[in-house]
This record gives structure tokens, C-alpha cells and sequence, in this order.
């Protein structure tokens, strides 16, 4: 009987050591005895960059630098997570570069499902949302909507910069350079940062498609 149960053991033990085995091949992110986040992938590669804890709330960008020079207007498309609040630019059905964005609020939701660019512009300002200025130049009012909000006597309306402007619908929505925080906070435009929407915007046509979810 003792000679069984020592049988069963081993082979229990021989179980937990080959799945901890096949845990590690998978490369499953661990923990030290102290507390310690150990990431087992390699640096640099982009399942390291998503194991990390911070992923995917970063403001880090990660790119795949020999995919990214390839990829151009023909073969590249957009898709963006708005749990994640992350955008991805495809090269064909590879992720050449992953992204942080910040999208519309609950009471102007981004809209979801598939659309494609209808007109790239550079240097564009909203013809809806910015700043009202008084006949004086101050700013009354940094948050305006035009559809709302009067224009003070011998003042104005200053629309929000969107620059590298890429129009997803006819109502006004588009990707663009904005403010990002790590939860939706725009008018329902697509924001991404300053750094990296001017590449985005040169990887892209008119006719690109982008992919909200």
C-alpha cells in the first residue's frame, strides 16, 4: 500500500511539474515568491509590450519597425478597441503598431462598426467644438458648442485643433491628433497623440478601412 501511495505521488508531482513546464513554453507572465512581475517575453516584441501590467493603459507606443516601413496606403487599415481605448494600423493581417486613442464620452458615443476615410486634411479646426473668445480676445468659454452656445457680442468662435484630420462619417467624426487620457473623454472623434497620428495619417488613403469595435 505505502509503495502506491508513493507511486501516486510521484505521479502527481511529475503532473504539476509538466504543466508548470507547458505554463512556461506558453510563455505565461509570472510572479517571484517576492512579488515580482517577471514578463517572459522577449523585450521588444510586442507580446512583451501587452504582458506588461500597465498594457493597456500606457501611453507607450510600440511598433514593428520592418513591418511599419512596408506599409503603405495599399495595404494598411486601422482598427480601433474602444474598451481598450487602443488603436492598431495593419500592415495586411499584421499589427505593425499599437497605439493609445481616446474616444467620445458616453453622451457622444464613437460610433462602432466599419468605416472607411473619406478625406484627409492636414491643418483642420472644428466648425462645432472650441473656445468662444469675448470682443477683448479673452476665452469665455474653452468648451463650446456652436450648436449651443452663443457667440458673445464683437467675439468669436475658435474651433479645436484636429490636426492630420482623417473623416470616418459624414456628421463629423474622425480620427485625429487631441488631448489623450486613458478613458473617453472627446466629442466622439477618434483622438490619437502628436507623435504618432502623422504616421498614421501618411500609412493611409482616402478608402482606408477602419475597423471600430
Amino acid at each position: 500500500m505505502i509503495q502506491i501511495q508513493n507511486i501516486a505521488r510521484f505521479a502527481a508531482a511529475a503532473t504539476l511539474l509538466l504543466l508548470a513546464s507547458c505554463a512556461n513554453q506558453k510563455g505565461n507572465p509570472t510572479v517571484t515568491k517576492e512579488g515580482k512581475f517577471v514578463n517572459p517575453f522577449p523585450v521588444g516584441t510586442y507580446d512583451h509590450f501587452k504582458a506588461e501590467p500597465t498594457y493597456p493603459k500606457t501611453y507607450d507606443v510600440w511598433k514593428n519597425d520592418e513591418l511599419l516601413s512596408r506599409t503603405n496606403p495599399a495595404n494598411s487599415s486601422i482598427k480601433v478597441s474602444l474598451e481598450l481605448q487602443r488603436a492598431y494600423l495593419y500592415n495586411g493581417d499584421e499589427i505593425a503598431m499599437d497605439y493609445p486613442i481616446c474616444s467620445g464620452i458616453p453622451d457622444r458615443p464613437t460610433p462602432t462598426g466599419t468605416f472607411y476615410i473619406l478625406e484627409k486634411v492636414v491643418d483642420k479646426k472644428s466648425n462645432k467644438y472650441g473656445r468662444m473668445l469675448d470682443a477683448s480676445g479673452e476665452v469665455v468659454n474653452s468648451n463650446a458648442d456652436m450648436g449651443i452656445d452663443p457667440v458673445p457680442e464683437g467675439g468669436r468662435f475658435e474651433g479645436a485643433s484636429m490636426r492630420y484630420w482623417m473623416r470616418l462619417t459624414n456628421d463629423g467624426v474622425g480620427h485625429h491628433i487631441g488631448i489623450i487620457k486613458r478613458h473617453p473623454a472627446s466629442h466622439a472623434c477618434v483622438r490619437g497623440p502628436s507623435g504618432t497620428i502623422p504616421l498614421v495619417y501618411s500609412k493611409v488613403k482616402v478608402g482606408t478601412r477602419v475597423i471600430i469595435e
